[in-house]
């Protein structure tokens, strides 16, 4: 299914690289490309605004809590930048536990969002708020 996108054009998300390693990946997208995120109580859209997703990543296990993934988030505003998004939105999870797996984490944490300008905007779980990034100063 993911080569069929990528087949038709659709670039599903961006690499991060360690030398010539693929070592991370982050989902990015307009967010009418995740229709579960449509359906999701707590992640259902807030407003009528036109929004690009991060929705998800994957670290390698051995470049884990190396701030990867806020490289990856950087990234992924440069990108949707590029391709002419205004807003962004992240649904990290929240959690008090240190000791919480990674598995638990695969749509980001709070912290990673925030160091990269992410501001929330909203919660409707306890775990799951939405965090923006503004590229256009009316909605900042």
């Amino acid at each position: 299914m993911l080569r069929n996108r990528i087949d038709s054009g659709t670039i599903p998300g961006i690499l991060v690289y360690d030398k010539n390693e693929p070592i991370g990946w982050c989902a990015v997208e307009p967010r009418e490309n995740y229709p579960r995120l449509e359906k999701s109580r707590s992640l259902k859209p807030i407003d009528d605004l036109r929004v690009w997703s991060i929705a998800c990543f994957y670290i390698a296990k051995d470049h884990r809590r190396q701030r990867v993934s806020t490289r990856l988030v950087e990234a992924a505003v440069a990108f949707a930048k590029k391709k002419g998004a205004k807003l962004i939105e992240g649904y990290p999870t929240v959690y008090k536990n240190k000791g919480l797996p990674d598995s638990w984490v695969w749509t980001g944490l709070y912290s990673t969002f925030k160091r990269a300008g992410f501001k929330e905007v909203l919660r409707r779980s306890k775990s799951r708020p939405i965090m923006r990034y503004s590229l256009d100063k009316k909605h900042r």
